[in-house]
Parts: structure tokens; C-alpha cells; sequence
């Protein structure tokens, strides 16, 4: 195993073997908080990428407008798009 603690997660994530491994894994990770808070950063990405504005997703997900801010700022630095579409497309 990795010496690298975020290697190391990335690693038990790729060793998942579906959704309810991965939910278990971040259960015992993360507080509800940390989740939910992720999920939101996940929403906000797929927000963005259909083109809702930031006030409006402010509005939508009950986050400060600096909240989504980060989140505009971290898709611009990291190409997420693509993972948005596969997504969309398995919905």
C-alpha cells in the first residue's frame, strides 16, 4: 500500500467493486456533513456544466454563493466534463 494517505484512498476506491462497496467505504470515512458536502460539490459541477447560473444553484442547493464559487474555480482548474457526461449518460 501506498505511503501516500490520498493514494492510498484512491486505491480502496478503485478496489470497490460497485456503488454499495464505495457507499460503505465513505460511510466509515467521512461525517454526514463531509458527504453531503461532496455530494454538493458534485451537483454543483453538473449545475455548471448544464449552464445554471450561480445564483441559481446558490438558490437550488441552500449554499452560499461563495460555495459555488469554489466549485466554478476548481472546474476551471480541473477538466471535469467529461466524468459529467459518462455520468449522464448512465442516469
Amino acid at each position: 500500500m501506498s505511503t501516500n494517505p490520498y493514494r492510498s484512498l484512491l486505491t480502496y476506491l478503485a478496489h470497490c467493486h460497485d456503488g454499495n462497496d464505495i457507499n460503505e467505504l465513505l460511510t466509515a470515512l467521512l461525517t454526514d456533513k463531509e458527504r453531503h458536502e461532496i455530494a454538493n460539490r458534485i451537483r454543483i459541477f453538473d449545475l455548471l456544466e448544464r449552464g445554471v447560473t450561480q445564483r441559481d444553484i446558490s438558490e437550488q442547493l441552500g449554499v452560499g454563493i461563495a460555495t459555488v464559487s469554489r466549485g466554478a474555480k476548481a472546474m476551471q482548474n480541473h477538466d471535469v466534463s467529461a466524468l459529467l457526461a459518462t455520468h449522464r449518460q448512465n442516469d
